[in-house]
């Protein structure tokens, strides 16, 4: 975990000044971090900033801001920026038309895991997929680790961030694409026909898919557990489920 969050630094801007430029520059930035108890001076006008553009602002305890700054004097800010520059939903559906394919979109409710994230990105890339959603909040963004377990496949990899996942699904099934849930008591997911636009949401280990999410998906589908565990590593539950979607588009 210490290793993790001080390669963190390579996506941190430390440092009121260094922080409200980034905002002015009109950059992409995943969130801004404020030290616990701090609302004094120039402060408010970053909140005011952040909340003018729809930036997330986590307030985190000064020791945890410390250590993720490496000791530098951050003055109580600090914001993250992403590793690559994100798409947008339309972007993706857009390339999958360019190749003449039906859409391959990989869904992700609740992943806080940086590893998870960038293994997910990894195969959804492998299997053909088309892009990959995520949300604004309570969900990891596009940071250096995410990249580097990518191994690359984010570079090739469409990533559109919305502000709410339900609206988002809203908008896939209206374009008659299937919307999948990886999730517990569904059907055989090799049993399953992912013909056509296809859409899988993967949710974290701890609480799988979100319950407004699964009750907007059209079908769940699950892997069987034969172990004494109850579940699957999110990235090699969605691994296994995406090749069975590109065995079935390849006609194997």
């Amino acid at each position: 975990m210490e290793k993790e969050e001080k390669r963190q630094n390579d996506n941190l801007i430390i440092g009121r000044n260094a922080v409200i430029e980034l905002l002015k520059s009109g950059r992409e930035v995943e969130n801004v971090l404020i030290a616990k108890g701090e609302h004094e001076g120039s402060i408010n006008r970053i909140i005011a900033m952040c909340r003018e553009n729809k930036i997330v602002i986590k307030n985190v305890d000064r020791k945890k801001l410390d250590f993720m700054c490496g000791g530098a004097n951050h003055q109580g800010v600090a914001a993250n920026v992403p590793a690559h520059s994100y798409s947008s939903v339309d972007e993706i559906l857009a390339y999958a038309q360019e190749k003449g394919e039906s859409p391959f979109i990989i869904i992700c409710d609740e992943i806080e895991d940086s590893h998870n994230l960038g293994a997910i990105i990894r195969s959804a890339e492998a299997c053909g997929a088309h892009g990959v959603i995520i949300p604004k909040r309570r969900n990891v963004g596009l940071n250096f680790i995410v990249a580097k377990t990518s191994c690359g496949a984010l570079e090739y990899m469409r990533v559109a961030r919305v502000g709410n996942l339900v609206s988002a699904i809203e908008d896939l099934k209206k374009k008659n694409i299937w919307v999948y849930c990886a999730d517990m008591d569904g059907q055989p997911w090799c049993k399953t026909d992912f013909s056509g636009g296809t859409a899988l949401v993967v949710g974290s280990e701890g609480n799988g898919v979100g319950r407004l999410v699964k009750e907007k998906c059209d079908v769940t589908v699950s892997l069987p557990m034969l172990g004494q565990v109850n579940s699957l590593n999110a990235s090699v539950a969605a691994g296994i489920i995406m090749y069975e979607i590109a065995r079935q588009r390849l006609g194997l």
